[in-house]
């Protein structure tokens, strides 16, 4: 089975080379790529990039994600999120292949305390989110061969993420504010690639499980009380902190370009129901992740 993976340096495409290097032969491509094109600026080279490997499954992890500055610059947001997508999903119909794609939450207004389901209308609120959405029409419109999971609040243990942050300025800082209206996972890049690799060996031999699906770790929390986590895990690990006061504000504390949602949660039972998984309390992810940075590096 040939593989052709997008966005392969990113936090998901990164672990996604693990997960589904065991599944076949692996062709892992981004926008740096020299043999074949993985440069989603440019939808006609991604395209003939799928004609020449003619792989059996497309994964793509590659997305325009700076979800301010896509405020200023929709056109491109929407080229790498929209339009490239609807490139690729034509070219895998052609050769019945199957197409996995990750969207986000923020396709949907954001309002309410429900976890949304895969039936409830969508409404965005930002570029970003309008874009996203535009590429999951063209995929479901263009390719039946398809996974779609919706997720957000994704972190992984490379490169830069909330806790991260959080800690580095925990260290010099006494007192600081986060953000405790917006609600939602907190979602490894590990859990979601190895969800991904298993998926897909669901879809070869259950072709109807083709569809869109929520796909997030399980539980809720805010960014205050994930932060909160973060600096009270540190300080079990032995790690040094400046902070002595971390105080909850609303998201009017922080104004953005970008609107975001303060309702992030996502049902994930008909993802736990059609692949039969357990999606782990978004906690655990995120301890091993720290325990990990803690014991590897000097955060």
């Amino acid at each position: 089975m040939n593989i052709l993976l997008f966005g392969k340096t990113g936090q998901v495409g990164w672990e996604l080379q693990r997960s589904l290097a065991p599944l076949g032969n692996l062709i892992a491509v981004d926008v740096h790529s020299s043999e074949y094109c993985g440069d989603f600026s440019n939808p006609e080279g991604v395209a003939e990039t799928v004609r020449r490997i003619k792989p059996d499954v497309i994964v793509n992890a590659a997305a325009h994600t700076a979800v301010d500055k896509a405020e200023s610059e929709a056109e491109f947001a929407q080229l790498l999120n929209a339009t490239s997508v609807e490139a690729i999903a034509k070219e895998a119909a052609k050769i019945g292949a199957w197409v996995v794609h990750y969207s986000t939450d923020y396709v949907f207004p954001g309002n309410g305390e429900n976890p949304w389901r895969e039936t409830d209308a969508t409404a965005p609120l930002n570029v970003y989110g309008e874009t996203k959405l535009a590429g999951e029409k063209a995929l479901q419109e263009n390719c039946a061969r398809h996974l779609i999971f919706r997720t957000s609040w994704v972190y992984a243990g490379k490169g830069n993420n909330f806790a991260k942050t959080m800690l580095r300025f925990a260290k010099e800082r006494a007192e600081m504010s986060v953000i405790n209206d917006q609600f939602g996972a907190p979602t490894g890049a590990e859990l979601l690639a190895d969800c991904t690799a298993h998926a897909i060996r669901v879809a070869l031999k259950q072709p109807d499980v083709a569809g869109l699906y929520h796909l997030v770790a399980g539980g809720v929390t805010t960014w205050h009380d994930y932060a909160a986590l973060v600096f009270d895990e540190a300080r079990k690990a032995g790690i040094e902190l400046a902070i002595t006061k971390l105080n909850a504000v609303p998201t009017s504390a922080y104004p953005t370009p970008a609107r975001r949602p303060n309702n992030s949660r996502l049902n994930t039972e008909k993802f736990q129901q059609n692949f039969d998984l357990v999606l782990p309390q978004w906690d655990i992810g995120v301890k091993r992740m720290l325990a990990e940075l803690f014991t590897t590096t000097a955060v």
